[in-house]
């Protein structure tokens, strides 16, 4: 009896110790010390205790790490820019922020090496790749003009639609089925002159990843891939002008400060010439043929916790052969986005997006004269957290809701007695988690899921069809919903560390 006491007093003496060891968060914002453009993907690890404990800043430049209380030296590393390491002593939360200067040594040589990085093996993420955007000057290109859709089209399991062509097919999925997003914003048609030249001005972009594989669960209504396209919040400390001139467009960018280290512009501008070398010309200058697009941000910092986004996006394609055919098409796009630090855990961003995409066709013959119109516009709403749990651990949860108003194709005419068709409208709301565990050192889970959900609004006729063969209409007041169409669609993905440069890959996903 005395002897078991005796072992139980001693196991308490030695778990005391240890059950004292408290936990604390250290988190903040990574910036270029240049620009102070926020940095995605940053490396934050502990020297002492390497890969094992360590975080990724997010598409916002945040970060959060739990750690045990003491001393720590913190590595910041990303490719391009200066490793700093950072002493901190841990006794409470801290808020810890840091810029980051350019790797400015050049070198001599490059060496082209087989191996993958490791942070790439030890990602769960199948199918995700970054776009070099700084890169994609280098590519050799149709006219000259850099494109970040032609470089994604180098990418496995990435097809080209077409000979010169931006747009894109991924492991067999049709280009409708790509969900292209800029700032948020949905982009439904990325290209300019019938193809030819991309919606997406590579000076005006920060950042662009396009997932191949599985689709986190923050993502849905296509089944093929995603492209996310960042723009660039514009520079906080200086003022720049620049620009270039191209064989089919020329371009300009300005940005600067608006209140210095505190809030930020940027805008953009594009525009092609070569209608104006047909009206050099006899027989063609009564044809036209350009596109323009602008992109414009800014930013406002309220404090260290609070930061606010407004970004927007307006491009037109015109195409007229003297005045037997006109075509005109474009995107417009807002994203107004507020990111906050609701404590050294959670960071929430909230979104309010607009989108709209239309497109007119005009032909003329003889006498007649024929006209085709159709238009999508959306409204979005998104609220998104972000919960770091640990180093290890972290959860992304939230939800989407999307209003949309569909005008379908409308035929006008002479000698054309079509119905008018009505603007039909449809509600999307989803509701998301997703979960990244690093259950060991060599094992990496990522699973999440997905609930959507589709209403049919009124103020039009709705067909019910069944096995493809229509069997009843339905019409619906203005107001009055529809039928609601649930889906519940898992997500998991993982990755096996087999050494410290292969690693062995998994997922299952369900897409509607």
């Amino acid at each position: 009896m005395r002897k078991s006491v005796l072992v139980s007093f001693l196991l308490l003496l030695y778990t005391v110790p240890i059950m004292s060891q408290q936990r604390h968060t250290i988190s903040g914002t990574i910036k270029d010390s240049i620009t102070g453009e926020t940095m995605i993907g940053v490396y934050v690890y502990v020297r002492e205790t390497g890969p094992e404990s360590h975080s990724i800043c997010n598409e916002y430049g945040f970060y959060s790490m739990t750690l045990l209380a003491g001393k720590h030296d913190l590595i910041f590393s990303i490719i391009g820019y200066k490793p700093d390491t950072l002493h901190v002593n841990l006794n409470e939360n801290i808020r810890l922020d840091h810029n980051m200067l350019i790797n400015s040594v050049k070198l001599n040589e490059v060496i082209v090496s087989s191996e993958k990085k490791n942070d790439n093996v030890r990602r769960a993420n199948i199918g995700v790749e970054r776009v070099d955007v700084k890169a994609t000057g280098t590519i050799p290109v149709i006219f000259g003009e850099k494109d970040i859709l032609k470089t994604i089209q180098l990418f496995p399991g990435v097809k080209p639609a077409g000979e010169g062509s931006s747009g894109f097919y991924v492991r067999g999925g049709s280009s409708d089925q790509n969900l292209i997003l800029l700032d948020e914003a949905p982009v439904y048609n990325a290209s300019h002159l019938l193809g030819f030249f991309s919606t997406f001005n590579s000076d005006a972009i920060k950042d662009a990843s396009i997932i191949k594989g599985n689709i986190p669960a923050q993502y849905g209504g296509r089944l093929s891939s995603v492209l996310d396209v960042k723009m660039n919040d514009g520079n906080n400390h200086d003022y720049s002008v620049s620009g270039g001139i191209g064989l089919i467009s020329s371009r300009l960018s300005i940005q600067g400060p608006i209140v210095n280290d505190k809030s930020s512009f940027m805008i953009c501008a594009r525009r092609s010439y070569a209608d104006l070398f047909l009206q050099m010309t006899d027989k063609y200058k009564g044809n036209i043929l350009n596109f323009y697009d602008l992109n414009g941000k800014v930013n406002f910092k309220i404090n260290d916790k609070n930061k606010i986004f407004i970004s927007g996006y307006l491009g037109r394609d015109v195409l007229g052969l003297e005045n037997d055919l006109g075509i005109n098409w474009g995107n417009m796009s807002a994203t107004l986005r507020w990111n906050t630090i609701i404590n050294p855990k959670i960071f929430l961003n909230t979104s309010l997006i607009y989108s709209d995409y239309n497109y007119d066709v005009n032909i003329v013959g003889g006498e007649s004269e024929f006209n085709v119109n159709s238009e999508i516009q959306d409204w979005n709403l998104k609220e998104e957290f972000q919960y770091f749990l640990g180093s290890n651990n972290s959860i992304k949860f939230g939800f989407n809701s999307i209003y949309h108003k569909t005008s379908p194709n409308r035929f006008d005419g002479d000698g054309i007695s079509a119905e008018k068709k009505q603007n039909r409208f449809s509600f999307e709301n989803s509701v998301f988690i997703n979960n990244t565990l690093k259950v060991f050192n060599s094992l990496t889970i990522d699973y999440g899921l997905r609930l959507s959900a589709y209403t049919i609004l009124g103020k039009d006729t709705y067909n019910i069809y069944k096995n493809n063969i229509l069997t009843d209409s339905i019409k619906l007041a203005s107001g009055e919903y529809g039928r609601t169409y649930l889906r519940l669609e898992p997500r998991l993905q993982f990755s096996i560390m087999l050494d410290e440069s292969s690693s062995l890959k998994g997922g299952y996903s369900r897409n509607i």
